[in-house]
C-alpha cells in the first residue's frame, strides 16, 4: 500500500492540534488553549506509553544493528517518561570518526520508527553505501507493515502545527511523525 499526503496529514492532526502553540500555561492568557490540555496531546502521551511498553522490540533491533555498525540509540529518553513521536537512532560512518569533522563533512545516518503510525524514515548524509538498505530491511523485518515516508511527502511543511523545537509553520511531516532530530542531519 502506498502512503499518500492525505493519510499522513490525518495522522499529524491526530497528534498535533491546528493552531495551538506548544507553550507553557503561564505564558498563555486565561481561557486560551494549551497543547497539554488537548486530546491530541493525550494521544501523543499514549503513543509514547506504548513505545515504552514495546521498547524491548526496539532495543533488540538496535542490538542487531549495533553488532554491524557504530550506533547511538537516541530513544532512551522515552524510558524516563519523555514523549516523542518515534524511536530514533544514529549510525556513525568512518568519516564521522576523523579528527574534528566539519558539519558539512559528517556522514552520519539517522533513522526513526514512528510510534504514531506504521511509518519509518532513514536520513543519510554519507556517500551511497549498503547501510540505508540494511537498516530498512531490519526495520521492515522487526516492524511488519511499516513503510518509509517518501521524501516528496515527508519534506512537506505542515503550516498550522507547533512541534517541540520547531516553530509554528516550519515543521515538516517528517518532524511531526518521526523526530525533530530529522532537522539535525541535512542530506
Amino acid at each position: 500500500m502506498m502512503t499518500n499526503r492525505s493519510e499522513l496529514l490525518d495522522v499529524v492532526y491526530r497528534f498535533y492540534p491546528r493552531g495551538v502553540h506548544k507553550i507553557q500555561r503561564i505564558h498563555v492568557p486565561p481561557n486560551e488553549p494549551v497543547y497539554e490540555d488537548t486530546e491530541e496531546h493525550r494521544r501523543l502521551v499514549e503513543a509514547a506509553n506504548r513505545g515504552r511498553a514495546e521498547y524491548p522490540t526496539w532495543k533488540a533491533m538496535i542490538r542487531r544493528l549495533k553488532d554491524r555498525y557504530r550506533l547511538q540509540n537516541e530513544s532512551v529518553h522515552l524510558l524516563a517518561g519523555g514523549s516523542a513521536p518515534a524511536y530514533s537512532a544514529r549510525i556513525y560512518r568512518p568519516k564521522d570518526l576523523e579528527p574534528v569533522p566539519s558539519l558539512s563533512s559528517r556522514a552520519s545516518l539517522s533513522f526513526h520508527v514512528s510510534l504514531l503510525g506504521l511509518y519509518y524514515g532513514i536520513h543519510s548524509r554519507g556517500e551511497p553505501d549498503e547501510i540505508p538498505a540494511a537498516v530498512a530491511e531490519e526495520i521492515e523485518a522487526t516492524y511488519p507493515g511499516y513503510q518509509p515516508i517518501p521524501p516528496e511527502l515527508g519534506n512537506e511543511v505542515v503550516p498550522d502545527v507547533d512541534v517541540d523545537g520547531v516553530p509554528m509553520g516550519e515543521a515538516t511531516i517528517y518532524v511531526c511523525l518521526l523526530s525533530v532530530v530529522w532537522t539535525w542531519v541535512d542530506p
